[in-house]
């Protein structure tokens, strides 16, 4: 049978290590009550950040993409953990498919979209968005080789390339397709937009449209360029699940933090977004 006075030091490293576990919290508040007894009582409250998972698209720079290491990075990713920090919460960056994104904020499998998103009536809709941070228009962009012009895109004069659930593709649909300028199997649409700028590459296809920036991105370095740019005055904005409104408070208040400190200016250059 084990001794007394090894049970005893036993029991006195357990009591340690449970010490040393309660103060491994993410943040420990502490506050005095009144005197009692001529003894002040302080109550320890140990609280721990909240965790929101933040949904991008992971092939869209600058404002958010994956990079060759597997790490979130972008223009829009650099401004959510800062938002973060300043407000006292963290983030886990999930990249996922463009055309589930919303649906999968509406069930809770992510906490909000921040990476731009355009703010449209129909997705006002479905979830709340915050102030406005960036206005962007679309582009048209074809192959070095071809002798099109926007007036010939205006006129369907060939197949458009879109990323499926973007505001460039809703453009086409609404101003050609249903104005009939374009027949509806001439536009084809593509999970991301990298596999659009390889078919107009490789000339499947003789228009792209997508929002300047980029789209900028994705033909540098490619026999392809802009032709024009459509001018949409497209807003964007961080979606949020509408039953979450202190949370769109929260990014609120983190945008006006944001966009009023040189950090602002800094993730600018940073991205080269003017």
């Amino acid at each position: 049978m084990m001794n007394r006075k090894v049970v005893s030091v036993l029991l006195f490293i357990f009591v340690l290590f449970c010490v040393c576990m309660c103060g491994c919290t993410e943040e420990t508040v502490k506050k005095s009550t009144e005197t009692i007894n001529s003894e002040v009582v302080t109550e320890t409250v140990t609280t721990e950040k909240p965790t929101y998972i933040v949904g991008i698209d992971g092939e869209y720079p600058p404002y958010s993409y994956i990079d060759k290491n597997g790490d979130a990075q972008g223009f829009d990713v650099e401004s959510v953990k800062w938002i973060a920090d300043e407000m006292g919460f963290n983030v886990r960056i999930q990249a996922m498919a463009w055309d589930g994104i919303i649906p999968a904020l509406q069930a809770g499998k992510i906490d909000m979209v921040y990476s731009g998103m355009t703010i449209t009536e129909e997705r006002k809709g479905a979830v709340n968005f915050s102030n406005p941070y960036w206005k962007v228009n679309q582009s048209v962009a074809v192959h070095d080789d071809s002798d099109l012009t926007m007036d010939d895109f205006m006129a369907g004069s060939g197949k458009v390339g879109a990323q499926r659930g973007t505001t460039g593709a809703f453009w086409v649909e609404e101003n050609l397709v249903n104005e009939s300028a374009l027949a509806a199997n001439m536009l084809v649409t593509y999970d991301n937009f990298p596999l659009v700028a390889t078919d107009l590459q490789n000339k499947r296809i003789e228009f792209a449209i997508y929002d300047t920036p980029p789209m900028l991105d994705a033909i540098a370095g490619k026999p392809l360029h802009l032709i024009g740019e459509i001018d949409t005055g497209e807003d964007y904005g961080i979606a949020i699940r509408k039953t979450d409104t202190e949370l769109l408070d929260t990014m609120n208040e983190g945008l006006v933090r944001l966009t009023t400190s040189p950090k602002w200016e800094e993730l600018k250059q940073q991205f080269e977004m003017e």
